[in-house]
């Protein structure tokens, strides 16, 4: 299989040379072209046997060809392996073969991709959306041509002449990862939203003391008890402007759109924590307004960093405002059980 990249949907920019190759390896938007199996020609024959002068004609129909289908793979993250084929193409079917033979069809492909990846036309209207693992037809084979045994008729006995094979269809389309996840971490760079999902998951995330650690969604499985479990999201670092196309948060806003229910991540030993909660929840809610209807879970992360009398400080005016933050300490694993045990209230 051979593939046509759009390299106009990788990452419209760039931090500095040092991440910019880690930025590649992780796609989440392809173009690639597609094409269908041709269908294989009739075959134009006549019967040729010992002892039988005239018998006819006998040439048979040409094979389908094949078909193009997209299907979901849970072991595949992202469309980074997409990236190596200029196009994505079905067999032809073959052609026919006189004694009637049918020429064999032409082999069908399957393009797998991630769960939650949205399929759209190259003008970027919604074909499917892959929620589940069904395979998608998107580009059927043509249909083998009639070979000259099939025009046979009263009044013409000896038709030379045979069908062609349908062309196949051959298009561009898109592909739009949004990552399916229960739970969806966001805060602002450096707010602790790794190391939480380490605590969570026993993921092993990028974890690193300066801004945008996280160059893509990484994913982790929370066991809540024997029989309960739910996958988590830490979504990249958004900053104020992300919806306008500011730093890393524009290109990862739209895999927050699926989750159950949001964490909103605050770094307690800023010194207006009120204004981180301000400035995501307006990124949100100016990229796609319901993700400020969804449920959300405050958490007051680094508490190991301050005194105890700037934390109730905190507490108390967030308190005034009818929210209840859990304060935590993802790198020491202090009162994460209390937010295990909250997730757990949405998770079915």
């Amino acid at each position: 299989m051979n593939g046509s990249i759009n390299k106009k949907n990788e990452y419209p920019f760039t931090l500095f040379n040092k991440t910019s190759k880690l930025l590649q390896k992780f796609v989440d938007e392809i173009s690639i072209r597609v094409k269908s199996g041709d269908g294989g020609p009739g075959s134009v024959s006549f019967r040729r046997e010992k002892y039988i002068e005239k018998g006819g004609p006998d040439g048979g129909d040409g094979g389908a060809g094949g078909n193009v289908y997209i299907q979901a793979d849970p072991r595949i993250i992202n469309l980074a392996h997409l990236k190596t084929s200029r196009l994505y193409k079905a067999g032809s079917g073959h052609a026919g073969a006189g004694r009637k033979k049918t020429g064999h069809d032409g082999e069908h492909i399957y393009i797998n991709i991630p769960p939650g990846t949205v399929l759209l036309t190259e003008y970027d209207e919604i074909l499917y959306d892959f929620i589940d693992d069904q395979p998608y037809l998107l580009a059927s084979g043509g249909r083998g041509g009639k070979g000259n045994a099939f025009f046979k008729t009263s009044t013409m006995q000896t038709p030379r002449f045979a069908q062609p094979g349908e062309t196949s269809e051959e298009f561009i389309i898109k592909l739009s990862l949004k990552i399916i996840a229960d739970v969806g971490l966001v805060g602002l760079p450096n707010s602790g939203k790794s190391t939480l999902l380490q605590a969570l998951t026993h993921a092993n995330p990028k974890i690193g003391n300066y801004p945008f650690t996280t160059l893509s969604p990484n994913l982790g499985t929370l066991e809540i008890n024997a029989i309960k479990k739910c996958v988590v999201a830490d979504i990249p670092g958004i900053i104020e402007g992300a919806s306008m196309g500011h730093g890393l948060g524009l290109s990862f806003l739209k895999h927050i759109e699926r989750v159950r229910v949001l964490v909103f991540v605050l770094d307690i030993t800023t010194a207006h924590v009120d204004d981180e909660l301000n400035i995501l929840r307006k990124e949100l809610d100016t990229y796609n307004p319901v993700l400020n209807q969804r449920p959300f879970i405050l958490v007051f992360n680094k508490i190991d960093l301050i005194e105890d009398n700037f934390l109730q400080e905190w507490l108390d005016s967030f308190h005034k405002q009818g929210l209840n933050p859990f304060p935590l300490s993802a790198r020491d694993n202090i009162h994460v059980d209390d937010l295990i045990r909250e997730i757990e209230k949405f998770i079915p």
